[in-house]
């Protein structure tokens, strides 16, 4: 194709996409050898892109749209078909070169585009099951995604895989709890808040109350025991960085509740960060450890 970006232009695109979106990642990603690495950063890209399709679209729409262009773009990658043109999409030669030669199953970001689709709408969850179900979708099946790049997959890594990922989209959930309200998106599931004398109304309202803080605490610990079952996976991953990188994301972000915690859970209007200092010093400790 005339004017196609090369492999190496290409790679450099993924990995400029995931240096400005994914600062934790690509902090995290340094200690992975150069292959895995590179072909992380292809894999984030087609996620970023994915999630960047349904989330800035203006209307419900383009939403549709985009959802169909994302099946189609999908295609194109596995196909090595020609509907969308590398000029546009300067990340897809490197995805598409990665995800063939890793085999990554093609179900597994078809998935992930399931998963986006779910927020094309308001959201609304009625119970853990559908909390689950969407973790899974959203986050889950980009761990599983992760050990096709990082190991041989095998049962003992694919579910601490989608663990890790389900422990770090709760995460996310209970940082953006306010920023997800202004997007009419609400993952907290109603059960839960039913059960700790909450409701809608509460997270409209941004009431931080007592029962608020006793529901953000369940939430929290949960989100702990799914990291905790993430950590005999990270033990079974290649000593070759992929293990450090793993294990650093899954530090920095269980960081991210006890900031949530030390000022207590107060997630309205103030976004919960680990500052690059403390990502230093966590690292640090990482690789001491």
């Amino acid at each position: 194709m005339t004017g196609t970006p090369d492999l190496a232009v290409s790679r450099e695109a993924c990995r400029a996409m995931t240096a400005r979106h994914a600062k934790t990642f690509f902090f995290a990603s340094h200690t992975l050898p150069l292959q895995k690495r590179l072909d992380a950063y292809a894999v984030y890209a087609f996620c970023r892109h994915v999630d960047d399709r349904i989330d800035l679209a203006p209307d419900e729409v383009d939403r549709a749209a985009g959802v169909i262009e994302l099946r189609n773009l999908l295609a194109t990658a596995y196909t090595n078909g020609s509907a969308f043109t590398d000029e546009i999409y300067p990340w897809l030669p490197a995805f598409r070169e990665t995800a063939q030669r890793r085999a990554i199953p093609r179900t597994l970001f078809e998935e992930l585009i399931d998963g986006v689709e779910l927020d094309q709408h308001a959201v609304r969850v009625e119970n853990w099951e559908e909390l689950d179900r969407y973790c899974y979708l959203v986050a889950g099946v980009v761990g599983l995604i992760m050990v096709h790049v990082l190991a041989e997959p095998s049962p003992e890594l694919l579910t601490p895989a989608r663990d890790l990922g389900t422990a770090m989209q709760l995460t996310n959930i209970l940082r953006d709890i306010d920023e997800d309200w202004q997007r009419d998106r609400l993952y907290l599931p109603r059960m839960e808040l039913q059960k700790f004398g909450l409701s809608e109304e509460d997270i409209a309202q941004r009431r931080r109350t007592e029962p608020f803080c006793d529901m953000m605490r369940f939430q929290v610990g949960r989100a702990r025991a799914y990291y905790s079952q993430a950590e005999v996976g990270i033990r079974l991953l290649p000593r070759d960085g992929s293990q450090r990188t793993v294990r650093l994301m899954s530090v920095i972000y269980g960081e991210i509740l006890r900031e949530i915690e030390r000022n207590d859970y107060r997630v309205f209007g103030e976004r919960r960060r680990v500052s690059l200092p403390r990502k230093v010093w966590l690292s640090a400790l990482n690789w001491w450890a």
